[in-house]
């Protein structure tokens, strides 16, 4: 890929457990080599029961991907923060990371690393997954994005499963009043999309050259969701 550019992905992953009702990490990874994206948000990248640990084994991630997970360190064998997770290339670096929290009846919560990527480029990224409540999601949307202005100027890219099926209000309205939207696609559900509730925003400061929905016989089976992308030049 053209060092310029850099490509970014989001994807819902279901916690590994594919379309046809099976747990499969390495089947994931085989679908995030497909789209050899630079960043990658995921949600539901933890087990919601029990002890939380990762959909995608530490070890795994390690020695079958180029990937490594932003470090949270918020519970031992978990990814992520209430399932969201950032990977990068094992060649970028970590400058900052935190969670979020957000308003919420069930556990809901956000991400953000900023991130040097080899060549230098600095990028801040948030990673979500919101609510089911519309009414619930404006109250998340709304807190993410006073975390977002509050911070030094900075490329920033928001990702995740907004669960927002309207094209233009809710959520949807809040954010584009801030960040343009990558017009990906449909992503849920795999067999027969027909929602875009996934979704990559961007600040002014990055120029959209591409944008899609990854498909593909793994992808298809791999998670409900299938996962989306876009490519930025700063």
């Amino acid at each position: 890929m053209n060092k310029s550019v850099v490509r970014v992905a989001s994807y819902n992953i279901r916690k590994a457990i594919g379309t046809d009702r099976r747990r499969n990490p390495e089947r994931i990874l085989s679908v995030l080599s497909e789209i050899d994206a630079d960043i990658i948000a995921l949600q539901e990248a933890d087990r919601r029961f029990g002890s939380r640990s990762a959909a995608i084994p530490h070890a795994t991630l390690d020695h079958h991907s180029d990937y490594k997970a932003v470090p949270l360190h918020l519970h031992s064998g978990g990814m992520g923060w209430h399932g969201n997770a950032l990977l990068v290339r094992k060649t970028a670096q970590v400058i900052a990371q935190t969670h979020v929290h957000l308003p919420c009846l069930e556990p809901r919560g956000a991400i953000m690393a900023e991130i040097e990527l080899e060549d230098g480029r600095q990028l801040r990224l948030f990673g979500m997954h919101l609510d089911l409540s519309g009414l619930w999601r404006k109250r998340q949307a709304s807190a993410i994005l006073h975390v977002a202005q509050s911070l030094p100027p900075m490329p920033t890219i928001l990702m995740g499963d907004l669960n927002e099926w309207s094209a233009a209000r809710g959520c949807i309205a809040d954010f584009a009043r801030h960040y343009a939207f990558a017009p990906c696609g449909r992503s849920f559900h795999a067999r027969q999309p027909i929602a875009q509730i996934d979704r990559i925003m961007h600040s002014d400061a990055l120029r959209l050259l591409d944008c899609g929905v990854h498909h593909s016989a793994s992808s298809r089976r791999a998670s409900d969701h299938l996962p989306i992308w876009a490519e930025f030049s700063l």
